[in-house]
């Protein structure tokens, strides 16, 4: 049975105003939640931050009173269900447990996002990204493992694979190279669109959060790794953010993201295995639908454009979480040496200039260390004298050819770890 949130019936805006004893529920259990319950609550935590901040966008760019007072009805609403999802997380799951949550979404979700991409080159920059966010849970697995004693399995389940993929050193870039081509709107699957403001609005709560968090922690290299990482994902907001079309009317975009609210509601509605979680996406997704037919409402009386020209008549599984492990690491074998080129395009180390753009920013950066290549140093030459992986054998064994295809010789911090170092790794600390 088709699912057409236009025609849906959803709770009148007038209701949707809550105690807060109905704001503030009781979180999931650190030690019993399923691992994608946690990657559910993190993503929507962040949709609803976009949403609320465009929506202030909105107001500061409109003189409409009509749309200023609806958008400003609407947004407190938001603002009350991020506080529920975003206060789901219990009081015990410390920022290192948090931040592996965070990565599980980025490398299942944008994996996910990827086999589901009608356009091509939209799913090759969510390939793209992809192997750095691997990257970045395996740095933080090192620490999580150094600070707290806690294996990563502990928070993934076994259902993300712990390993390298493109070394975050090489992450960094100017920003602009970060710029992708954006889409047609007049030409692009709805699907498209919403796919894309899923993915921003996940990596954007990803930056805030370890901007915001990092510094929680006494070790200095450990701050320096979310000072590191947070600035990657600045440029991840930036390669996927250009992707949507810039001329997109303010009522258009208001329309979209409402649309995505509904898609992963309904996806994380429809997968949800905590019961009283469930019952809290059921909820809001009859909120968000009512908020959508606003939008709707509004870009016709304003613009004259029917909703379904822009968003079509049904919905999408654009968060639906599982297991990726095969997906990602055929990527990972295959494209650890791809590079961002001018022109929107991409490139591998082997056809990179001597004065690729790129090299510009990892000058500066990676000029005295790379706290992500420190975090591998301390655990292999630490007590420990192993580093923390978790993958089957086939990639285990696989790990320095990785690692040379990966590693540019033009440019490598002092610090970096080099593929002789992991032969003599010995593997009493792997978890798998």
């Amino acid at each position: 049975m088709s699912f057409n949130p236009l025609k849906e019936k959803g709770i009148p805006l007038d209701k949707q105003l809550k105690t807060w004893t109905d704001i503030v529920k009781r979180p999931y259990k650190r030690e019993l939640a399923d691992c994608y319950t946690r990657t559910r609550q993190i993503l929507m935590n962040g949709i609803e931050v976009e949403s609320w901040n465009f929506k202030h966008h909105f107001l500061r760019t409109s003189n409409n009173m009509e749309i200023n007072k609806l958008i400003a009805d609407i947004r407190r609403i938001e603002n009350n269900q991020q506080t529920t999802i975003n206060w789901l997380c219990p009081h015990n799951q410390s920022v290192l447990d948090t931040t592996l949550g965070y990565e599980q979404v980025a490398i299942d979700l944008t994996a996910w996002l990827a086999q589901n991409e009608p356009d091509d080159y939209v799913k090759e920059t969510y390939d793209f990204g992809l192997l750095e966010d691997f990257d970045h849970l395996y740095r933080y697995s090192q620490f999580a493992y150094l600070i707290e004693g806690t294996d990563p399995n502990d928070i993934l389940h076994y259902s993300t694979d712990v390993n390298f993929a493109r070394p975050t050193q090489y992450h960094h870039n100017p920003n602009r190279l970060r710029i992708r081509k954006s889409y047609d709107k007049l030409n692009t699957d709805p699907q498209t669109k919403v796919n894309i403001l899923t993915l921003v609005s996940a990596e954007q709560q990803t930056h805030n959060f370890y901007a915001e968090h990092g510094f929680m922690y006494g070790s200095d290299d450990l701050r320096k790794l979310y000072a590191e990482i947070s600035d990657v994902e600045e440029e991840h907001v930036t390669m996927y953010e250009t992707l949507i079309d810039p001329t997109e009317t303010m009522l258009e975009k208001l329309l979209i993201h409402e649309f995505c609210e509904v898609c992963c509601y309904h996806n994380c509605y429809k997968d949800e295995k905590d019961d009283k979680i469930k019952l809290i996406y059921e909820e809001f997704l009859a909120m968000e639908i009512e908020h959508l037919q606003i939008a709707a409402k509004m870009l016709e009386k304003y613009q004259g454009t029917d909703a379904e020209e822009i968003i079509g008549g049904k919905i999408f599984d654009t968060c639906h979480f599982e297991e990726q492990k095969e997906y990602v690491n055929n990527i990972i074998l295959n494209e650890s040496d791809k590079r961002l080129d001018t022109d929107f395009k991409y490139t591998y180390i082997k056809d990179l200039s001597e004065d690729w753009t790129g090299y510009e920013a990892q000058r500066v950066l990676l000029s005295k260390c790379a706290p992500s290549e420190t975090s591998v140093k301390l655990s292999i030459n630490g007590i420990m004298k192993s580093d923390i992986v978790s993958t089957d054998l086939k990639m285990l064994k696989m790990r320095q050819k990785i690692l040379q295809n990966a590693l540019d010789i033009n440019m490598m911090a002092p610090n970096t770890v080099n593929p002789d170092e992991y032969s003599t790794v010995e593997s009493d600390k792997i978890f798998n």
